[in-house]
């Protein structure tokens, strides 16, 4: 009885977010019958998705995204996305951008591991493919909108408003009339404004996120009332475009195995590893040391601690490693940022939240200049920074009248 009170709880909810769309929009409502693409996946946010904005009058499109993929579940996941299509009784296409996503994706992916960098290949799908290929065809085809079933709010907001908050002056706005600003979901386990940070003002207009305000179980309900197929499976896991092949496996069809070098801090040389292209800053497993108990983490007589990737030269494949997970070698103060980007204002120095991996606790820092280099400088030190991850940067103060942190942008670490 208690389960069936929480799925009408939530059901119940799709009035209420019928009804603030618009109120957060101010005074640029956003007017039901409008035409929305909806990416749909064939997992349950984005039938939830597609579902909620047909509830609330909009003519609903939905699409599955065709890209590239090595284990065949991308047929599984497009025909599941039908079955809900067909479920709601709303058009279906497949897009088909398999070559762009390898070229977008996918060898952006492999170079950068091949330069020793830690790429999220979640972001450059995010940026070139979902809110670039995706909305420029829906776009093409008639679309006002695109809707995904991220995780993150957008709120439109006058000009005024968004100046006082971000410190733009209205001159650096595309729009004299409204911004659109990224917030943090309100399920904060399951918020991905972390891997939306690259997105722009004109990408953000046509864009929609109905399922910002809900959490996950509150999801699941609403597909589970609305007896969508896809209700009870199971989120994906891992790099999308994988599956179940390991992504070392996956890399050494690009990059050869190489034997090298495991070193100590100070220059001991105890073990080695098959190539460090394949590893990345924080891993504790998958190399070859002399003292074998060391990476399993056991405690031997002489108190052995686990050791920590802490470095790595590709130029000179070596790897180095710190023993036990305080030490100061993996921890980092300052960070250096490339390809940045500020989602609804223009850089300033001041203080923010930060994290450098997704779901990692923000933490304080201070965004400033130096010549030309956009750096973050953290409170206090960072622990597990790897070069090519995303630093993503949020208001420092949660505003209630906001509705969560704002994103203010983020960047590639150097």
């Amino acid at each position: 009885m208690a389960k069936n009170k929480g799925k009408n709880k939530a059901f119940a909810g799709i009035s209420r977010l019928r009804q603030n769309y618009g109120e957060r929009a101010g005074s640029e409502r956003i007017t039901a019958g409008k035409r929305v693409f909806v990416a749909m996946s064939g997992g349950v946010d984005s039938s939830v998705a597609a579902f909620l904005l047909k509830e609330q009058g909009y003519d609903v499109t939905g699409v599955f995204i065709r890209s590239y993929n090595l284990d065949g579940c991308a047929e599984r996941d497009a025909a599941d996305a039908r079955l809900v299509a067909d479920k709601l009784g709303i058009p279906f296409y497949v897009f088909d951008f398999e070559e762009e996503y390898k070229r977008e994706v996918v060898d952006y992916m492999v170079k950068g591991y091949r330069e020793g960098r830690t790429p999220n290949p979640d972001v450059m799908c995010n940026k070139h493919i979902k809110f670039g290929l995706f909305l420029e065809k829906a776009r093409a085809l008639g679309a006002d909108y695109i809707a995904t079933g991220h995780y993150v709010r957008l709120r439109r907001l006058p000009d005024i408003f968004a100046q006082s908050v971000s410190g733009a002056t209205p001159k650096s706005y595309f729009s004299q009339k409204y911004r659109s600003s990224l917030f943090a979901a309100k399920d904060t386990n399951k918020d991905q404004s972390y891997f939306l940070w690259t997105l722009k003002q004109e990408q953000l207009k046509y864009c929609l996120f109905p399922i910002g305000d809900y959490l996950k179980p509150e999801v699941r309900a609403i597909a589970c009332q609305a007896g969508l197929p896809t209700a009870d499976k199971k989120d994906s896991q891992g790099v999308c475009f994988l599956g179940r092949v390991a992504l070392e496996e996956f890399l050494k069809q690009y990059i050869p195995e190489k034997r090298g070098a495991v070193l100590t801090t100070d220059g001991r040389e105890i073990g080695e590893h098959n190539g460090a292209q394949f590893y990345t800053i924080g891993q504790r497993h998958g190399l070859d040391l002399k003292e074998k108990n060391a990476v399993l983490g056991l405690k031997t007589r002489s108190k052995t601690e686990p050791h920590y990737i802490a470095e790595k030269n590709v130029a000179e494949n070596t790897i180095i490693v710190a023993e036990g997970d305080q030490n100061p070698a993996l921890y980092r103060k300052e960070i250096e940022l490339a390809d940045v980007n500020f989602v609804d204002s223009v850089f300033r120095e001041e203080a923010v939240m930060a994290r450098v991996r997704y779901r990692q606790p923000l933490t304080g820092a201070t965004l400033r200049k130096e010549n030309s280099a956009i750096k973050l400088t953290f409170n206090e030190p960072q622990k597990f920074v790897a070069s090519g991850q995303s630093a993503v940067f949020y208001s420092a103060e949660e505003g209630s009248l906001l509705a969560g942190r704002r994103v203010l942008g983020g960047g590639v670490i150097k």
